[in-house]
């Protein structure tokens, strides 16, 4: 099974496509840049340039405000400012989003550096084929980056967390650093307020104290080439 693909992609994200999508990045960004919501911003212009919802979706995903740029900046984490500490991982954000780099579909390159996928969890998750090898990519390269202990926050209401639960500390017994798994219902209220995040979520970026830029240095390893739709 591939994780977030579709058969419109190759029509949604042409060359011809990637034109047009950055123009429309272009209106979007400046709105938001003037206040307005993304939300509203993305209607409106996609509207105007008659995008598809996976095409408005990826701009949404991929575009900041300035303001949130330089935020997310600041914030960012070395690899050396990792070494002995604890970091917490947004278990479904980071495993979905290496899924999808493993399974060769869509990615994005983001304004923020970050990459993020259009897979979507809408409540439902189920393991595939890859998932154990995208446990051990990550925890080798936390094992590199000598950190001391992971904590993996899965969200409770999305199906099969129990299971992702169970194979990651089965995976985790392999390597010499410390594990909590914590399944809980809000996963991202809890992030907020954390230091040494590992997450994509761009509402976590803007609220964590600190955060470190993983799944990007995965995909690098792996030879990734996402898209970039701004």
């Amino acid at each position: 099974m591939k994780r977030g693909s579709a058969e419109s992609d190759k029509r949604d994200f042409s060359k011809e496509a990637i034109s047009k999508l950055r123009k429309a990045s272009d209106h979007i960004r400046y709105l938001i840049n003037e206040g307005y919501s993304i939300k509203n911003a993305s209607v409106f212009v996609g509207n105007h340039f008659l995008l598809s919802e996976r095409q408005r979706l990826a701009i949404v995903r991929s575009i900041s405000s300035d303001t949130q740029l330089q935020i997310r900046q600041e914030k960012e984490c070395t690899e050396t400012e990792l070494y002995g500490k604890t970091v917490h991982i947004d278990g479904f954000n980071t495993i979905i989003t290496l899924e999808v780099a493993l399974s060769q579909s869509l990615l994005l390159e983001c304004m923020d550096g970050t990459i993020r996928d259009l897979a979507g969890l809408r409540g439902t998750y189920h393991l595939i084929d890859i998932t154990s090898e995208v446990i051990r990519m990550i925890a080798d390269s936390l094992e590199r980056l000598n950190v001391k202990k992971v904590i993996f926050y899965l969200d409770a209401p999305v199906s099969n967390s129990g299971r992702l639960k169970s194979l990651i500390a089965a995976i985790w017994k392999n390597y010499n650093i410390g594990l909590d798994i914590q399944v809980i219902p809000d996963v991202d209220r809890n992030l907020q307020d954390k230091d040494c995040v590992i997450t994509t979520d761009a509402l976590i970026l803007d609220q964590c104290k600190s955060w470190f830029n993983l799944v990007r240095l995965c995909a690098e390893k792996i030879s990734v080439i996402p898209v970039r739709v701004w």
